[in-house]
């Protein structure tokens, strides 16, 4: 094994382990890193030093030496409302880069990675690629709802109801104090949840065990078998890039339609698809999200918390669902390829347990996970939107969008940042019929923050909700809904389209034919010619701003950020 040819090149090797207490019979076991994102930084990753314990256990029991290392992430929601936020997609990259450093500079055998939010999964899905040393991903489960199945993503809404009198100051610290009982990711399907199920469908994980609760038992078992089984990868020699293909990508695509996933891995899969040598953009996306079936009845889009979704039997029963639809031939964590993983759960046990879970709640797992035959929706859950505000493309969440906004033509508001923006909406100067742009909140404009308060305040308001859009360069919380279309490339900072629209414009929706374009000037319709003119007359005025940041992370991200439709990695 590695860690041990290395030992032969590395005399200072064996006494310094000796000195954090190895004995020497530990240096001759395979070698395993356990890295988790563990530390005080929020609900997410609070609980992970259990799991890493656990691991390790699992280690030691199968015959090897574990290591921890630590590279905690940052909380999207405690960065919200501010600058903070900034710091969000850069992170995922850093942490990346963090565990390269660790692994390349001390190789191992094996890793276990242990994660559960938005830029952790994602960072540990890159890194193991990138690293492809034999690795499992272990995920931190998902937070209880609270009281009358209360969840995070309401809080937004709230905060808006109270800045609009709506509600009361009381009320609102109340759902604040009541929305998170226990650690996890937020309970509904926004971004931590998504890439949990991700690592899931692309095989890195233990069949079942994505978005467990986090306060289970089983969860401390799951790690414990990671441990485990990490061994036997490292002894097969089975590493990452051997069994992640692109088959194991289109099939976390397919499920990623099934379950309306959110928004923000269109950043990440590609993203990670990258590390693993692959090639995967935003049109697969729209390609294999276009007559897929809608199955999952989960927050923000459906009803129940998320900690439904493994009493309901997780993804192994989405993916039973659409089976037909899945490369049943790729292989996974376990040694055995998918179609075994999930004839193996049917065999065991696995579906009656989660069914005895869910009855404690009152509802059968249809009430979660809808038949194949009876989707939600038979469309995905994403479109990809094209033309000339958006030559490389934006991205919409059509399932949480009013049907009645699939095909508009609005009038243009644009703003220059998202403080601009939501106080317009909370001052109602935004009225029914608008296109609210908020620009320059890309990946090189400012790193590319969420824009979730805003949809919020508009998603919250019922007029507004079904009769406006919302429209950015920037991106979306996993939590948002209604008419927000995101990930307008080429962003504005790099002079792309969205930064020439001007107030009155005419714009141009429609999901079903995959169309964002302006269309024309105060108010008038203008022909396609017509209009390029006037796009490339305001191009020849449009100067490029001067960086938002000089120095540190974010002008490093900024300067080395791609496209949000290639994933918004730096290169």
């Amino acid at each position: 094994m590695i860690s041990q040819d290395i030992r032969k090149i590395a005399p200072e090797m064996d006494p310094l382990r000796m000195g954090m207490g190895w004995t020497a019979e530990d240096l001759c076991k395979p070698q395993i890193m356990v890295e988790s994102t563990f530390g005080d930084s929020h609900p997410g990753s609070g609980h992970l030093l259990s799991l890493t314990e656990q691991a390790m256990k699992g280690i030691y029991d199968a015959g090897g030496r574990g290591a921890r290392y630590f590279t905690t992430d940052i909380c999207d929601g405690m960065a919200q409302g501010h600058d903070g936020i900034n710091y969000s997609l850069a992170s995922r990259d850093m942490i990346c880069n963090m565990i390269e450093i660790h692994e390349k500079a001390t190789p191992f055998d094996g890793a276990v990675f242990i994660s559960s939010c938005d830029k952790a999964v994602p960072a540990h899905l890159m890194a193991i690629g990138r690293c492809d040393v034999p690795s499992i991903l272990v995920t931190g489960g998902v937070m209880e709802a609270g009281p009358d199945l209360l969840t995070l993503e309401q809080i937004g809404k709230y905060s808006a109801m109270k800045e609009r009198s709506e509600i009361s100051e009381e009320q609102l610290t109340w759902y604040k104090h009541h929305a998170c009982p226990s650690c996890g990711a937020c309970s509904f399907m926004g971004t931590a949840s998504t890439m949990q199920i991700m690592g899931e469908a692309l095989g890195l994980m233990l069949p079942g065990s994505a978005l467990m609760p986090a306060t289970c038992e089983d969860l401390q078992d799951v790690a414990r078998r990671a441990g485990r089984q990490v061994i036997e990868l490292a002894k097969m020699g089975l590493t990452p890039r051997k069994m992640v293909t692109m088959k194991s990508f289109e099939n976390a695509v397919m499920v990623h339609a099934a379950i309306s996933g959110s928004t923000n891995s269109l950043l990440h899969i590609p993203a990670a698809a990258k590390e693993f040598g692959l090639y995967l953009d935003a049109e697969a996306f729209d390609r294999l999200h276009r007559n897929a079936r809608y199955l999952l009845d989960i927050r923000p889009a459906g009803k129940w918390p998320a900690e439904y979704f493994y009493y309901a039997g997780g993804v192994p029963r989405i993916m039973e669902e659409i089976r037909p639809m899945l490369h049943l031939d790729v292989m996974t964590v376990t040694g055995k390829t998918l179609g075994e993983n999930l004839d193996e759960l049917k065999k065991n046990g696995y579906y009656e347990r989660c069914d005895a879970l869910l009855k404690k709640t009152g509802l059968n797992w249809q009430d979660v996970i809808r038949p194949y035959e009876d989707p939600i929706g038979k469309d995905g859950a994403i479109a990809i939107l094209k033309g000339n505000l958006a030559p490389e493309g934006a991205v919409v969440k059509h399932s949480a969008v009013p049907k009645e906004m699939f095909r508009a033509t609005l009038c243009a508001r644009p703003f220059d940042s998202e403080e601009e923006a939501i106080k317009a909406v909370l001052t109602r100067q935004i009225r029914p019929g608008d296109a609210v742009f908020i620009r320059y909140e890309g990946p090189k404009g400012s790193g590319m923050p969420e824009m979730f308060y805003t949809t919020e305040a508009i998603s919250s308001d019922p007029e507004l909700a079904a009769s406006i859009a919302l429209i950015t360069d920037g991106r979306f919380s996993g939590a948002s809904k209604g008419p927000a279309i995101g990930h307008v490339s080429p962003e504005a900072a790099s002079g792309g389209p969205i930064a020439l629209v001007e107030e009155g414009d005419l714009i141009r929706i429609d999901i079903p034919e995959r169309v964002l374009e302006v269309v024309g000037v105060n108010g008038e319709e203008k022909s396609p010619e017509e209009m390029e003119a006037i796009l490339e007359e305001r191009r020849s005025r449009w100067q490029p701003r001067a960086a938002k940041y000089e120095s540190g992370v974010l002008k490093l991200f900024s300067e080395h950020a791609v496209s949000p439709m290639l994933g918004g990695y730096m290169k």
